[in-house]
Formats: structure tokens, sequence, C-alpha cells
């Protein structure tokens, strides 16, 4: 009659009573005539590939303390850390608090690999952790435990860790149990000048992780990493606060430099790092909304990463918040109030989790209370909390008697408020929504998922995502807004536009609760009021005068996108391939473009496909980004420019670079970045005059390994087009056209680009052009 696993909905309930009691005879039910929960009949919203699945929150030390070097597993444990068994972390298996690690004692005896690393938190090691460090001990098992101070039992909501606990505890202790050797990791090797650690152990920076542990992975016996890093979330709280340090320090990715290769999101797993579309295709920049300070994306090869020094994020409109808030106030004393009587309503709330989404549901239910009417929230949270899909359920009755069970069934919902289109698809959502009758308010800003930072061209298809919203609603029922774009713009942090979207449904009318009681459960919730307070009556002007809200906006960005035709492509690439080297440089890449296009329009007058992709391929192998060019695009004034639009203040610069000559190798074979101060603004114009030397017996830079690769790939590939403009034919179209496009995956600096030349080189040496393509098929 119930299913034995997933969750009980009342529906489920309600029809396997109605069952049993129609089986024994005792009522006449039928579930057609009966059941207030009808089947749905729509079926399950597409996802488009994508997941809200629980993540660790942008700047979360584990993203960094769970990585283990080449060649090595680690074992999940109770906490936060447990994701990262689903992050490609060759990171497996789970067991209970004190049980950390005992699995191995007995499967190391049946294993080829000789050593594994087990993950900790520092509350499960306080709770009964260290327990299962002296079992491994005594067994005399090869084991690193990686013991996570993160200050705060994240997973839970931050509480504090019961009991006494530091790291020079844990260090002195777990030495008096008998582990062969203990080092500590952190982000502030700083903060342990002066602290008292037991004899042979070293605190170190983050950034020698890797090389700590391929070291322990090689000792005998117990060892012991301490990474001592405190919680991102616990970070924000307390800096909202003021008890927390805020450091007065930006990352900028100068999109110019960028390649869009995604490195920055494989070194830092974080979710701060979005997509940024540009004429030049995919490239990335910093959400400063969402961003913790962790700045561990720095550690991406790639040189487009600058460090933006006493600077803070410049809202679009040039008011602080008291003179914004003076102004929507005297917009909102010309607006109507809704008249809004007391009314059963069943809301649901559907986002991610970590950014507000059950504040909304506590602040409604207060309201109700306020006003004397029953009220419940149920919250789907959980782990989703980190990042995945959280549900809220709220339902208002009309007065002091309840309306009903907690949980809103399948199409039983009134008013969807959906803060995130990806949550909202999520059928634990949209099967609440019913067709052409709830009202549905959807925030259209498609904040980027997990996949994105591992996949760098994963597709956001953010309209298709609003349009099933709609579509699955009721054009008619259905209002949608970039609530993230808004409050991006007027107040500078996005955290603020789940508030927004609640003011936007109350006046429309969809949230039967007064004005005055909603202000009221905003001031009782305590946190960030007048913020909140200002976020719920721009959502209501957004409404009533979109224009007075409009007038406060930047204007809207012009819509950029790659070349869509060869005379589109032309036209951006010639005149910057002349900015990178000369005129007869950038003619070369259009003469080879056009005899290109006039090889394919003579086997088909109206096709451009194959010569387009070839001069996106082009460009990208012609333009490669050597010192020279890195030093000519942050020479160009628009790079000051684009820095005076994006940060406020009297800022200054630093930069994250590896010159050649100069940089060591770190323990993973890559060289090891500098941070260069701003003195090295001056010798950027300097070096970018340099650029004639490019590929001369004169060019210093010329003689690296990788930019004798570049170059060879580039002469390769030029060689191959000219091959394709003499031989192409309808038989060997697709080939050709396959290989053209290969040329694109080329992106990053350094060993990220090493291998994507080395395979376009094997691609050129199995040219599609051979003699039994050329002909017709017998």
């Amino acid at each position: 009659l119930v299913p034995s696993f997933g969750q009980l909905s009342p529906s489920i309930v309600e029809n396997a009573l109605g069952e049993w009691l129609n089986h024994y005879q005792l009522v006449q039910w039928d579930h057609q005539l009966h059941s207030h929960c009808p089947t749905p009949t729509v079926k399950a919203l597409d996802h488009f590939g994508l997941s809200r699945r629980p993540y660790f929150c942008s700047g979360c030390p584990h993203n960094s303390s769970t990585k283990v070097p080449t060649g090595s597993k680690a074992l999940a444990g109770v906490g936060c850390h447990y994701m990262a068994s689903w992050m490609d972390r060759d990171t497996q298996g789970l067991t209970q608090m004190g049980g950390e690690g005992t699995d191995w004692i007995g499967a190391s005896a049946f294993m080829d690999q000789a050593h594994i690393f087990q993950n900790m938190g520092e509350g499960t090691y306080f709770h009964s952790g260290y327990l299962a460090i002296r079992q491994a001990v005594a067994a005399k098992t090869n084991i690193t435990y990686k013991i996570l101070f993160n200050d705060a039992v994240a997973m839970t909501g931050g509480q504090p860790v019961d009991g006494p606990i530091s790291v020079p505890r844990i260090c002195q202790q777990v030495i008096g149990e008998g582990v062969q050797k203990v080092v500590i990791t952190t982000d502030e090797p700083s903060r342990y000048k002066g602290v008292p650690l037991p004899a042979d152990v070293h605190v170190y920076p983050r950034q020698e992780l890797d090389r700590l542990q391929r070291e322990l992975r090689e000792i005998p016996g117990v060892t012991v990493l301490i990474h001592d890093q405190t919680c991102a979330a616990e970070k924000r709280r307390r800096r909202k606060k003021g008890a927390y340090p805020d450091p007065k320090r930006r990352i900028y990715i100068h999109p110019e430099v960028c390649e869009g290769c995604g490195d920055c999101g494989v070194q830092s797993n974080c979710l701060s790092i979005i997509p940024l579309e540009t004429e030049l295709g995919r490239k990335r920049a910093i959400d400063q909304s969402s961003c913790n300070k962790d700045y561990s994306c720095v550690e991406g090869f790639c040189p487009s990463f600058v460090s933006v020094l006493n600077a803070e994020p410049k809202k679009a409109t040039t008011m602080d918040s008291q003179h914004l808030h003076h102004h929507i106030q005297q917009a909102l004393e010309h607006v109507a109030v809704p008249t809004i009587a007391p009314a059963s309503c069943n809301l649901i709330v559907a986002g991610i989790g970590g950014t507000g989404v059950i504040t909304i549901g506590a602040i409604v239910a207060m309201a109700a209370h306020l006003e004397q009417r029953a009220a419940s929230v149920l919250d789907m949270t959980g782990l989703a909390q980190k990042g995945g899909t959280v549900i809220s359920h709220v339902r208002l009755s009309k007065d002091q008697h309840p309306a009903g069970v907690v949980r809103i069934d399948q199409q039983q919902a009134d008013v969807a408020v959906l803060c995130d289109s990806v949550a909202a698809s999520h059928p634990a959502a949209s099967q609440c929504i019913a067709p052409n009758k709830t009202q549905l308010f959807i925030n259209s800003y498609l904040a980027p998922t997990s996949e994105f930072t591992r996949q760098p061209d994963v597709q956001l298809p953010r309209k298709a995502l609003v349009e099933q919203l709609v579509q699955h609603g009721g054009a008619q029922n259905s209002i949608h807004v970039d609530a993230h774009d808004l409050a991006q713009q007027l107040f500078g942090d996005s955290i603020l536009s789940n508030m927004l979207m609640l003011g936007i449904a109350w006046q429309h009318g969809a949230i039967p609760l007064q004005l005055a009681a909603i202000e009221r459960a905003i001031e009782l919730n305590g946190v960030a009021v007048q913020a909140n307070q200002l976020a719920f009556d721009v959502g209501r002007l957004w409404v009533a005068a979109p224009e007075q809200v409009q007038q406060l906006l930047a204007p809207a960005p012009s819509h950029t996108q790659r070349p869509t035709t060869v005379a589109e492509a032309l036209a951006l690439y010639v005149p910057r391939l002349q900015a990178y080297q000369n005129a007869a440089y950038a003619q070369r890449f259009q003469t080879l473009i056009e005899r290109l296009q006039q090889a394919e329009q003579r086997l088909n007058p109206t096709s451009e496909t194959l010569s387009l992709q070839a001069a996106h391929s082009l460009y990208k192998l012609m333009a490669y980004k050597d010192e020279y060019e890195v030093a000519r695009l942050y020479s160009a004034p628009s790079f000051k420019q684009q820095l005076q639009e994006q940060f406020e203040g009297d800022f200054q610069l630093n930069f994250h670079m590896a010159p050649p000559w100069i940089s060591r190798l770190g323990s993973h074979g890559r060289p090891v970045k500098r941070q260069l101060g701003q003195w090295v603004q001056a010798l950027f114009p300097v070096l970018a005059k340099a650029k004639a030397l490019r590929g001369s017996w004169l060019d210093p830079f010329g003689y690296q390994a990788e930019r004798r690769l570049e170059r060879q790939a580039r002469d390769v590939f030029m060689q191959r087009l000219e091959d394709i403009a003499q031989q192409l034919s309808t038989h060997n179209f697709e080939q050709c056209l396959t290989y053209v496009r290969h040329a694109q995956t080329i992106r990053g600096f350094g060993p990220v680009k090493h291998d994507a030349l080395v395979q376009l080189l094997e691609k050129s040496k199995n040219t599609p052009l051979s003699p039994q393509l050329t002909q017709a098929p017998a």
C-alpha cells in the first residue's frame, strides 16, 4: 500500500487508507470521487541535464582540503565533506562517527594499494573520531587522517563544536596516541605566529597540500594532516555581524585574457565562478555577491586573475542605502496598496539552499501568526541547504483553525515563488503546480550549477527553463523577472533577490497578508532588517511603477554573441589580428578564410558553416596569448575602464602570473604562480610594444617549448585549411568540418593548453583529405 522508500505525501497516505478500508468493505472508496489530491496529468519538467545537487559553498575549505594527490584515494565521513564523494575526487565510502578508517583496517590486507586518506571533521574527532585513530595506530595501518578543522558544525547550521578543542590540543593528543607525523595546513599561516605547538609539528600554507600529502602517504603507519580553515558560511555570517575580518580584496578576471578553459573552476571547485558570454565565446567572471573571499581560484593556471585591493563592488545606482530607501518610499506613497482579505493559501517557495529560501517561508508564517491566523511551514532541506534544491511548503489559514496537512501535495499550490528555475523544475516543486491555477512568480536568472565547475562548455538554457515553467503554469498566471540583476544593481548584493520576489508576489495580491504584518515579521526576523525591507519594497514598486525602478538601473548591456556569418567573423577578427601583430598578419587570415568560403560555396552557394567554424578556429590559433599579447591587453584603456565600471574606491592591483624562467615547478608538475604588485603595470606597455619581435630569432620568449608548439599548431592548421580549400568535396565535407572545429577546444595556458595542442597536431597528421575520401563512393 505504501512505498518502502522515498517521501510520503498526503495523497499516498490517503489513497493507501482508502484502498485498505475499501478492501475490508468498511467504506466505499473511489479514488476519482473522494481524493483531494488528484493524480497529476502533466509530465515531469525537463531539467536540461542540470541539477541543484548539494555542493560545497563558494570558498568552502573542503574545496581545497578534500583533494588527494594523483594515484591516491580517500574515504568519506560524516559532515559536509561527504559531498566530495560525488565530485570526482577519488573519495568514496561512509561510516558512522567513530568508525572512520576502521573499514580500511580490514580491507587493506586484501588491497594492492598500501595507503588511504580518511576525511574527518573536528567535531567528529572530538565526538569519537579519535577512538578510530587510536584503533588504526594499534592495528599499524597505513592511513593518513585529514582532520578538517572548520571552527563550526557547518552541516547542521554552524553551531560551535562542543567541548574545548583547538589545533594545538589535537596535535598533542594524536601524538600521544602514537601517530608517526603531524602537519598543519591553513589559508592563514600568520595566525600561528607565537602559537606553541609540539616539537616537529610545522605549519604550511594550503598551497603545499599536494606536496605534503605525497610525503605523508609514503610514511608507514598512521599520519595526521590538520587543515585549519574557517567554514565559508560561518565567515559570511560573522562578517555581516562585524565579528570576523573582512579583507578589502576582490578578485577580477580580465575577460580579454581569459581563455574560458575552466581551470580556475577545477582548482577552486567554486560556484562563484560564473560564465561570461562574449563575442569571443564563453569566458569566466566572479560573482562578487556570493564570493566568500577564499581566493583559491587564482591558482588556476591563467594570467587573467587580478586582485583588486581596497575596492568594493559598484552598484548601478549612485545612491547609498539610505537615499535609495528614501527614494523608494517616496515612490511608494503614490502606489495603491492591494486590498487583501484573509484567505487560505497554499504557498511553495523553491530555490537554492543557503540563499534565504527558508527565510521567506518563516517571514510569511510569522506574518500570519501576527494576524492571529494559523500557519504551518515544512522546509524540505537536509543537505540541500548547501546549494541544493530547497522547497518550503507554507500553508496559511484564513482564521485560527489549521487549513490542512502541512505538506502541499500534487497540484495543490495556490502560489509558487520560484527563486530558481532549476530548483523549480524539480518534481518535488513542479508537481505542486496546478496548470492554469497556481500563480507563478519566477526569477529568470540562472545561477550556474555544479556541473559548470567540471564541464566548462555545459549548456545553461536560461530561456528554455523559464519558458517551460510559464507553459506549465499558464502564461496568464506567470510573472518572471531577473531578480538577481535587480538586486545586484540596486543593492550590490544578489542575496536579496528572494525577498524582492516576495515583494513582487505580495503587490500582485497573491499573498493574503497585510503589509504591516509582513513588515513586522521582517523586523522580528532580526537579520539585515533594513536591507530586507528595502528589497521587499523594491519588489512592490517593480510591479506598481516599474519605470521608477528602471530609472535607477544602468542601461542594459548590448547582447554579445559569437559571429554567426563569415562577414561578421571577418569584421571582428581582422581588426583584432591587426592589433595583435600587424596588417599583413591579419591579411593572411582574411585571404585564407575567403578562399575557404569560395571552396565551400562551390559545393553549396548558401553554405558557410565550414568557413565560419574555420574562422573561429584559425583566429584562436593565430592570436595565441603570449607574453606580448597579455601585456598588450593589460595596457589597453578598456581594462582600466572595466575595473572602474565594476569597482569603486581608490584601489590598487596585484597580478597573479607565472613568468617564464623565474617560476619554480610545484609538486603537481606545474609552474607555481606568483603575486606581482602594481609596479608590473609599468612594464606592460613596454612589453606590448615589443610584439614586433614575436616569432623572430630576437624573440626571447619564442624559444620556450610552449611558444614553439603554438606556432607549429598554427602553421600546420593553416596548411590543412589550404588543402581543404583545394580538395573540399561533398564526400569529405563532414570530416573536414569536424577537423576545423576541433581547434576551438584549445584553450588555456601552459600545461592546460599543452595537451589540446598535441591532440590537434595528431589530428592534423590524420588529415581527412586522404585519396579515399576525395573519391566518390562506389
